[in-house]
């Protein structure tokens, strides 16, 4: 009796633990500081949402919704895979977006799974209609008092062209000394960012290694494989840091152990 008592404990803990892993939405801050940033936006802050991949977080995504209000963002940034190719449901993602537009502007780059559904041109034109910034390797600049910052966003590889091709173009007409945020799906060509002079890089893709090992980091993610080096936090070389959002879904592999979902904000600090 005392072993089925244990059992039925265990049991309950672990469909505890792994709802938790997967539906307990956690918000990571970080700060970036630099002597680029202008002074009208010193205190400006980012809200990431990445890889959402058609999870639901509440009915109509409220609880999504919700916490990420609470991160009280003065834009919010989508790296990618806003659907899953392995089960296409734009409207559930749409969802989100709807009521992150009342938020705050909203800046989207697309990701894998976006270019693998072969519907782009609708999820463009769906999101364009709801007012978010669609960035398709092209940059915009926001001005505040005369000062501006730089936005730039390039598309997954997956859809043709090289990330060096991609930020050829993205970044042609944006002048030196302007601070260039990046929005880019793939962490793992963090060289390339740097290569290009990038400051700052808001990335997903990786999942935080879907399974997180305490004390070392994640296990595995499409593109870098066992071990991964960029898979959650902030990664510096250079003049360029780059931000990984461990994200909100799944695809493949159902389950996140030890690796909640995740909101990140970044704010940016005066030097």
């Amino acid at each position: 009796m005392k072993k089925l008592l244990y059992v039925g404990f265990f049991v309950v803990f672990i469909v505890i633990f792994l709802y938790v892993n997967n539906h307990w939405l956690v918000v990571s801050k970080y700060e970036f500081e630099s002597e680029k940033v202008p002074a009208s936006f010193d205190g400006l802050r980012i809200t990431q949402i990445s890889d959402l991949q058609d999870a639901l977080f509440g009915e109509h995504q409220e609880r999504l919704i919700a916490k990420v209000k609470t991160t009280n963002p003065d834009l919010i940034f989508i790296t990618g895979d806003l659907v899953d190719s392995n089960r296409y449901d734009l409207e559930r993602s749409l969802q989100a977006v709807r009521g992150l537009v009342k938020l705050a502007d909203v800046y989207y780059v697309l990701g894998n799974h976006e270019v693998a559904t072969n519907k782009v041109n609708e999820i463009y034109e769906e999101l364009s209609s709801l007012g978010v910034h669609v960035l398709s390797n092209e940059s915009t600049i926001i001005e505040r008092d005369g000062e501006r910052l730089a936005i730039v966003g390039i598309e997954d590889p997956l859809s043709g062209r090289t990330t060096k091709e991609m930020l050829e173009i993205a970044t042609r007409n944006v002048q030196p000394n302007v601070l260039k945020i990046l929005l880019a799906h793939r962490p793992e060509v963090f060289d390339t960012y740097v290569e290009f002079g990038i400051d700052l890089v808001f990335s997903g893709h990786a999942h935080g290694g879907q399974v997180r090992i305490p004390g070392i980091g994640g296990l595995y993610a499409r593109g870098q494989g066992i071990f991964p080096k960029y898979t959650a936090g902030l990664y510096k070389e250079g003049t360029t840091t780059m931000a990984v959002s461990r994200g909100l879904g799944n695809s493949t592999v159902p389950m996140r152990i030890f690796n909640p979902p995740e909101i990140l904000v970044m704010e940016l600090k005066k030097n």
